[in-house]
């Protein structure tokens, strides 16, 4: 039995679980506290000073519309950022409690819950913030940046763009990344200031379909005070901010066509006139754009100027969609998973052949940030060492799964055949119609199985 440490808060509007908490956590936390509802909780956490919190994710009291634990989960992490939040659910909350994990939460708990369970779960978060606190730092301050990392995988597609980024990186070339919706467009532009000579200065973002056509000027190149109702003091632009460094104007098919020509300006003169102001202040970046949308297209429709399409498109690299490399969707996962399990405390080691199979068949129209999303979903409701298809919470298409039962591959081959049957209640001739096979396979794989 671990030793009695650390202080534990347990707020939940169910007196019986209460007490059921007061009779098992004393065993294992040499200070255990209950509140009834986060009405007291922030004095409860200024006097108490917990290691550990086990939230309940809704109470009586309708706080932020039955969202009271994502609400206290985001307050609690503001407050007392070194205190662990594991958060208690029912079954119809798991969605909310990953959410939670992803906003900062150290676990969810699912009632009714087991004892082992609980307590391990509880313990490790105990363990986890005594560790920080003794550190009189951050647990992760020294980790790297999840989103940074380049994958390239083995695809041609990727090889033919390395090669590229390769040559293009040292340069001050200006570089245009094209590509579906969650392909890596900001990453690769990471990638390539990360590779260039201005590495040591900084890399500037701008989402440029995000600004308002009213502050698009004063967004990108500044003001002075006084120059509109607001302008209380000057303010430096995002082209002077990246000066020396990279400028990444990513969205910029959205930027609308009267101030194209503003910006067209600013990249040919490499210099600058702040709002209001009158003085040309020269700025040194080196520009990467972005976007998914046809950009030729645009210039034929009138709704992009040609000028400023042959001035961003110096080097133009377009990124594959996941679904066109699908050799790389695997690793991918791996590496998300591997990702996830150290970030959530999961014993993962490794993704099921079943359900490699379905992350290699899935379309991800959504691309890489899709995969991430469904991997890290997945990481947090697992509860083996294998990641499973009933973890990812995706099925192969049936019309897949027939593919793999004509051509002898068993990956998950009994669990299709269960759905098939299952879809049309038994009704062979129809499974086997969806399943793309004929009926005396169909026959010949349920009597293997026993089906």
């Amino acid at each position: 039995m671990a030793s009695k440490t650390g202080k534990i808060l347990v707020v939940d509007d169910n007196q019986g679980i209460r007490r059921a908490l007061e009779i098992l956590l004393p065993i294992h936390f040499a200070s255990v506290k209950t509140i009834p509802s986060p009405s007291t909780l922030v004095s409860t956490l200024e006097k108490f000073q917990p290691d550990v919190i086990l939230l309940d994710m809704n109470f009586t009291s309708s706080i932020n519309t039955g969202n009271e634990g994502l609400y206290w989960t985001g307050e609690l992490k503001k407050m007392a950022p070194q205190v662990e939040v594991v958060l208690f659910t029912a079954y119809a909350d798991i969605a909310l409690a990953v959410e939670g994990m992803k906003r900062g939460a150290f676990d969810f708990i699912v009632k009714p819950w087991d004892n082992d369970h609980l307590v391990e779960v509880l313990t490790s978060a105990r363990d986890k913030a005594m560790k920080a606190m003794r550190r009189s730092g951050p647990s992760s301050s020294s980790d790297p940046d999840p989103e940074s990392a380049m994958f390239w995988g083995t695809s041609p597609s990727m090889k033919n763009i390395a090669k590229t980024l390769d040559k293009i990186a040292p340069t001050d070339a200006t570089v245009l990344i094209t590509g579906e919706n969650g392909t890596g467009k900001d990453v690769l532009a990471r990638e390539i200031h990360a590779r260039s000579l201005r590495s040591g200065k900084p890399m500037v973002a701008v989402d440029a379909g995000a600004i308002t056509e009213t502050l698009f000027e004063s967004e990108l190149f500044g003001h002075v005070k006084g120059a509109f109702t607001d302008a209380h003091t000057d303010h430096v632009g995002k082209f002077e901010q990246a000066s020396g460094g990279t400028l990444f104007l990513d969205e910029i098919g959205n930027i609308p066509l009267h101030l194209q020509a503003k910006l067209l300006r600013a990249i040919q003169s490499r210099s600058i006139v702040r709002v209001g102001g009158s003085e040309a202040i020269p700025v040194d970046i080196r520009l990467i754009c972005a976007t998914n949308m046809d950009l030729e297209a645009l210039v034929a429709e009138g709704r992009f100027r040609e000028d400023l399409y042959y001035r961003i498109n110096t080097v133009h690299i377009s990124l594959p969609p996941l679904r066109e490399r699908k050799e790389d969707i695997v690793p991918l996962a791996q590496m998300f998973m591997e990702r996830f399990a150290g970030k959530y405390h999961r014993p993962l080691t490794g993704i099921s052949a079943d359900a490699a199979f379905a992350l290699k068949e899935g379309r991800w129209n959504g691309n890489i940030r899709e995969l991430q999303n469904c991997i890290e979903k997945a990481v947090i409701l697992s509860e083996g060492d294998t990641l499973s298809v009933k973890d990812l919470q995706i099925e192969p298409t049936l019309r897949t799964a027939g593919n793999a039962l004509r051509t002898g591959g068993d990956l998950g081959e009994e669990k299709m055949i269960r759905g098939a049957m299952e879809r049309t209640g038994g009704n062979i001739s129809a499974a086997a119609k969806i399943l793309g096979v004929s009926r005396p396979t169909l026959y010949a794989k349920l009597k293997k199985y026993g089906l």
